[in-house]
């Protein structure tokens, strides 16, 4: 396993991150899949207040156990759920934020964070005063580092220049490749990325083509031409899962993959595509088969 210092948070993770909202909810199910990783060298896992309620929160603390301190762990914060029913409302005010902190870390059974991200953002957000909130929890010595998590051009401008985040977290793939033109910006910036959907929704994985038949479309693939893609693809290497990830991790400013898993099999996949060589043309060739598409909404 290989490990990049996280943006300019100064600690390091492991290029393969435990994406932690597909765990199961048996306590014991989701134990044996972050024993799997722990034990493979992850040291990266993520989650979110907003995941199962907080439920997602409670499982990874009671699995990790008295482990916390072996790991690096985020969450993150914005999304409002309400107890009694499915309504979610975006929340990004420093009263929010430095409340549901405390929520969290007694969730997660630690009296830290190693990253909190805020889990969405519009530009018409007061970001000053979010920013605020970060910066005040990393003074208590609540976290360490603040990130984002979003895929919008404008959001990821203003924190780039208004704030200290260490990382964004951002879906990339080689089926969604319009995060490729904010990478230079962002590493200029001395932040890192944190790759999310890396394996397409399972289309990047020895399972691609069956779940291409029953998806039909994915982003601006209509059903025909995702499949040609995968048949491109698929010749380049005989292992698009091992394509996939190293594709997405061949750029620098990629501190990580954050990868989920239902299952230790399914991780222990995942993980020995990771250790498959790949050759920098093998990524040239899949860049080539793949569109490049970019961000339309969310500029101004």
């Amino acid at each position: 396993m290989k490990y990049n210092t996280l943006g300019t948070s100064g600690f390091e993770v492991s290029e393969i991150a435990l994406g932690c909202m597909s765990l199961p909810e048996d306590p014991k199910q989701a134990g044996a899949i972050i024993d799997e990783a722990m034990d493979n060298g992850v040291t990266y896992f993520d989650t979110a207040d907003f995941y199962g309620k907080g439920k997602n929160e409670e499982i990874v603390g009671g699995a990790l156990g008295n482990r916390r301190k072996d790991i690096i762990l985020a969450s993150k914060v914005g999304n409002e759920w309400s107890e009694g029913s499915d309504e979610v409302k975006w929340n990004p005010t420093k009263a929010y934020i430095k409340e549901q902190i405390h929520n969290s870390l007694r969730r997660l059974q630690t009296d830290y964070l190693d990253l909190y991200q805020l889990h969405g953002g519009m530009i018409t957000d007061n970001s000053e005063e979010t920013i605020e909130a970060f910066e005040e929890l990393k003074k208590e010595g609540l976290i360490r580092a603040y990130g984002i998590s979003s895929i919008r051009p404008n959001v990821i401008h203003r924190f780039l220049a208004e704030s200290e985040i260490a990382s964004v977290m951002m879906q990339y793939s080689l089926l969604d490749r319009r995060p490729e033109e904010l990478l230079p910006e962002i590493g200029q910036a001395g932040r890192s990325v944190v790759a999310r959907g890396s394996l397409a929704k399972g289309l990047l994985t020895a399972e691609g083509f069956t779940r291409a038949e029953k998806m039909g479309d994915y982003l601006q693939y209509g059903s025909n031409q995702l499949t040609d893609t995968l048949n491109k693809l698929t010749a380049i290497h005989d292992n698009i899962h091992a394509l996939a990830l190293h594709s997405v991790l061949s750029d620098n400013t990629v501190a990580a993959a954050a990868t989920g898993a239902s299952s230790p099999g399914q991780l222990r996949e995942t993980l020995q595509a990771y250790q498959q060589p790949v050759s920098t043309q093998q990524i040239e060739e899949a860049k080539k088969a793949t569109r490049l598409d970019r961000y339309e909404q969310h500029r101004d």
